[in-house]
């Protein structure tokens, strides 16, 4: 129960500083490209850079076959966007407090927001990379289902995890300089262990549950349900329940370990 009303602080505490994470998300996506000739036009040239050597790689030089009947370039892209933005976003906010040491000392700033901001920046490129993949899936006379409007709930549970798992290695990494090695090691882990290059039909049947205990192959394979398989979120109930239960659980561990430990961050830092 004590557990529970710590939680529920930690959450009460962060809504109502909504208004000021949206600001601090502004000025920290600003603050990237300050000082650079394009200035923010840079968060937008890579993206649309990346997808086109992307395309121009997969259709001409390699000239990849098709999977499942789509385009290599288009099934790729529907796997890697989803996956950069868990890659970029986790990176990034595991070193939020870090970052902002500085703040740390100001009593009436809730640092909990900090890891939010970074995650919240991540996202507006990666809302930029969901436009593009659109754009290439007109571009290649591929028709866009209505399944496609359930990207936004993949979204959200792409987030909802990411911010159990940012205030858990964000906290952790002010006692534990090594966490931030241990989440870029992790990440490399969970890049050649998710179905992004490779079809999930590939792995024997056998193995396949162990794919599947991987939270982040729900979401991958989520985009291209959406985009690709036509397929809804519900018709996997027990993978959903299960990607639930283990985001549900790093949420409310994240939350409390981060309000416990909180007290103490500026005495390290």
């Amino acid at each position: 129960m004590n557990y529970f009303r710590v939680f529920s602080a930690f959450i009460a505490e962060l809504y109502s500083r909504r208004q000021l994470i949206l600001e601090m998300t502004r000025r920290d996506f600003k603050s990237k490209y300050l000082g650079s000739y394009l200035g923010m036009l840079w968060a937008f040239v890579h993206p649309t850079v990346y997808i086109t050597i992307l395309w121009f790689v997969f259709s001409f030089v390699f000239k990849s076959k098709p999977v499942q009947d789509v385009p290599y370039v288009l099934w790729l892209a529907s796997g890697i966007i989803p996956w950069f933005f868990f890659n970029d976003a986790l990176a990034s906010a595991t070193g939020a407090i870090l970052d902002n040491s500085f703040i740390v000392k100001k009593v009436a700033f809730s640092i909990g927001i900090l890891p939010l901001v970074r995650l919240f920046s991540t996202l507006v490129i990666h809302l930029f990379f969901l436009a593009m993949i659109f754009v290439m899936f007109v571009i290649n006379g591929s028709p866009i289902p209505i399944h496609s409007v359930q990207v936004l709930y993949y979204l959200a549970a792409s987030l909802v995890l990411l911010t159990g798992l940012s205030w858990l290695t964000s906290s952790v990494v002010i006692f534990f300089r090594d966490m931030g090695q241990l989440v870029a090691m992790g990440l490399q882990f969970l890049f050649w262990g998710t179905p992004i290059f490779w079809p999930i039909n590939l792995v024997p049947e056998k193995y396949l549950p162990f794919v599947k205990l991987n939270p982040v192959e729900y979401i991958v394979e989520g985009y291209r349900d959406s985009l690709i398989h036509k397929v809804w979120f519900w018709e996997h109930p027990w993978q959903t329940l299960y990607f639930w239960g283990v985001t549900g659980f790093f949420f409310v561990v994240g939350a409390v370990v981060f309000r416990r430990l909180r007290p103490h961050f500026a005495d390290v830092l």
